[in-house]
């Protein structure tokens, strides 16, 4: 008696569930639905012949037409993409990543004039201008009687040649053999 219920079975319950509640019909009303499942059986059987039916008579006229499975895709992956894009979603994602976009491009841009300004720091620090003078130093050795001065990467050119042009060193003994 507790456990009994009167609700009406879902779609898909099992037949323990159906067979409690056909206890609860009368023969009349048994009868009745018995009818009623045979008449949406029917309706159904129709409508599947329709459907087939109205397939066929598509696939016939998309062949007249000269349209492909493979048109037919392409279209539905524009139309989808097109459905995509014109989503609320797409729009603030996409609006998001143009910000971070930029906000990634102005920390970039500012790394950037960092890195310069050190750069900067360093060439004007004592110790490069010591090296910096060390360099020409030997250059002035190497070179031969051009002035010393110019930029750094002149003087680091004029002894890079230098060093070239000089004469191959004799082979030793142990060399020649």
């Amino acid at each position: 008696g507790l456990l009994q219920t009167d609700s009406i079975p879902e779609v898909g319950e099992d037949a323990a569930a159906t067979v409690s509640m056909s206890e609860v019909l009368s023969e009349e009303e048994q009868d009745e639905l018995r009818k009623e499942l045979a008449k949406v059986e029917e309706e159904i059987q129709t409508l599947s012949q329709v459907l087939a039916a109205k397939e066929k008579h598509l696939a016939e006229i998309k062949r007249k037409l000269g349209i492909n499975s493979l048109q037919e895709l392409k279209q539905n992956i524009t139309k989808s993409w097109q459905d995509v894009t014109s989503t609320t979603a797409y729009k603030k994602t996409s609006e998001t990543l143009s910000q971070a976009g930029q906000k990634a491009s102005a920390a970039f841009s500012s790394v950037g004039s960092v890195i310069t300004k050190k750069f900067e720091d360093v060439k004007n620090s004592s110790t490069f201008k010591s090296f910096e003078e060390k360099v020409e130093s030997l250059k002035s050795k190497v070179g031969g009687s051009k002035p010393a001065g110019g930029d750094f990467g002149e003087v680091l050119n004029s002894a890079a040649n230098a060093s070239a042009t000089e004469p191959p060193a004799e082979p030793t003994q142990e060399e020649a053999h």
